[in-house]
């Protein structure tokens, strides 16, 4: 016979569950901070190098911590100051023209505004919509964002009605795939951009309560539209 070994068994049980559910506990929060304090670090260093100058901002020859982190923010409220004014907003919209002027700039300029108006202005002129496509192959679906109709030439070479449509990656959407869908294959759900958002970040756990009780309806109408 196996000798007893039940409560040897019970405590690794039990060590087990509460190192895992520990682990789930601490990890939002540690990631959280994580990337808080690279972003607070990065930042700081960039902008302290060219403060350390100025002597009130010093201590003992070197920059104050945080200084650089500060002074970003700064920056950041006044531009927004500034762009709320008649006056700088006309002046921001003059240096848009300028730099939509110049050849190799104005593609990565526009793509940089589309992309920060997408993800921090709320805007419905990038992401028109949160839509379900078949990806990367039939019978299964990912969730991404209808941007506008795919080229005409585009189109036209390929004899069918595209749309494009933005696949984020998780758990980084800042990142993903341009696919261009037949239109006939593309569902539409009641979702919000800030929704979609969360889930793709979270990995799929951040669902909208909506969302959790109409799930099996919206994938039926997904497999009848991709049929």
């Amino acid at each position: 016979m196996m000798p007893n070994d039940g409560p040897s068994t019970g405590w690794r049980h039990w060590a087990k569950a509460n190192f895992l559910t520990g682990l789930v506990a601490l990890a939002p929060v540690v990631i959280t901070g994580y990337v808080l304090w690279y972003v607070f670090a990065t930042v700081d260093a960039w902008l302290s190098a060219a403060l350390v100058g100025i002597p009130w901002l010093t201590w003992r020859g070197k920059p104050l911590p945080g200084v650089g982190f500060v002074t970003v923010l700064l920056i950041i409220l006044l531009t927004g100051v500034v762009a709320r004014n008649v006056a700088g907003f006309q002046f921001l919209r003059f240096w848009d023209r300028q730099l939509n002027r110049i050849p190799m700039v104005r593609g990565i300029y526009r793509a940089v505004k589309q992309i920060s108006q997408a993800f921090f202005g709320g805007t419905r002129g990038v992401f028109q919509a949160v839509v379900l496509v078949p990806f990367p192959t039939r019978g299964i679906y990912a969730v991404g964002f209808l941007t506008s109709d795919a080229p005409k030439e585009v189109c036209n070479k390929t004899g069918q009605d595209l749309v494009s449509v933005f696949l984020p990656t998780s758990p980084n959407p800042t990142s993903g795939y341009l696919i261009m869908v037949p239109r006939a294959e593309v569902t539409r759900v009641e979702m919000t951009v800030e929704e979609a958002m969360k889930l793709v970040i979270s990995g799929g756990t951040v669902v909208p309560p909506e969302a959790e009780s109409g799930a099996d309806g919206v994938t039926e109408r997904a497999r009848s539209n991709a049929g």
